[in-house]
C-alpha cells in the first residue's frame, strides 16, 4: 500500500477527481497513483461518493479486500455492462459443466475400450482373405504380393490387439471367417 504523503504526489482517486490529496485520504492506500484505471473503472461504476460512505463504514482490515472486490466489478462491468461479474461466473460454470462432460465420456471411453477391449475405429481396407494371404506372403508386415497397404496391429500404434475380440466371434466384415 503505497502512502500519497510520503510520494508527494496524490493517489489515483484525487488525481482523477482532480483535488488534493490530503494525509488522511481514505483512498490512497487503496488506489496508488501508479494504478489509475483501477479508480477510473470504480468511479465509473459505482461513483467516489459511494465509495467513500463504503470505506469509512467497514473496519480498516476488511477494507482492502472491499476495494479489491469493488476493482473486479467495476472492470467486469466496464467489459460487460449488463452481467458483469455474473456473467464471468456463468460462462466459467457453464465451461466446468462441459469440460466435465467430456471427462466422464472420456473415461467411460478409456473403461469400455480396457475392460471389454473393444475394435478401434480404424476402417479396414482389406477383405480378411487377401490379408490372410498378404500377412503369409509378406512375412507379417504388409508390403508383400498382395498390394501392401495392410498394416499389423502392432504398426496402428494401439495398446493392445484388436484382433482378439475376433476369437469372441465378432467378425466386422460378416463373411464367416474369423
Amino acid at each position: 500500500m503505497a502512502s500519497s504523503s510520503s510520494y508527494n504526489c496524490p493517489c489515483a482517486a484525487c488525481k482523477f477527481l482532480r483535488r488534493k490529496c490530503m494525509p488522511g485520504c481514505i483512498f490512497a492506500p487503496y488506489f496508488p497513483p501508479e494504478e489509475p484505471q483501477k479508480f477510473a473503472n470504480v468511479h465509473k461504476i459505482f461513483g467516489a461518493s459511494n465509495v467513500s460512505k463504503l470505506l469509512n463504514e467497514i473496519s480498516p482490515n476488511q477494507r482492502d479486500d472491499a476495494v479489491n472486490s469493488l476493482a473486479y466489478e467495476a472492470e467486469a462491468r466496464v467489459r460487460d455492462p449488463v452481467y458483469g461479474c455474473v456473467g464471468a461466473i456463468t460462462f466459467l460454470q457453464r465451461q466446468v459443466e462441459r469440460l466435465q462432460k467430456e471427462l466422464e465420456a472420456a473415461n467411460a471411453d478409456l473403461i469400455r475400450y480396457t475392460c471389454n477391449g473393444i475394435q478401434p475405429s480404424v476402417p479396414m481396407v482389406v477383405p480378411p482373405r487377401q490379408r490372410a494371404a498378404e500377412f503369409n506372403n509378406s512375412g507379417g508386415r504388409g508390403g508383400g504380393a498382395g498390394g501392401g497397404f495392410y498394416q499389423t496391429p502392432s504398426s496402428y500404434g494401439f495398446p493392445y490387439n484388436y484382433h482378439s475380440s475376433w476369437s469372441d466371434g465378432y467378425n466386422p466384415h460378416g463373411d464367416g471367417n474369423i
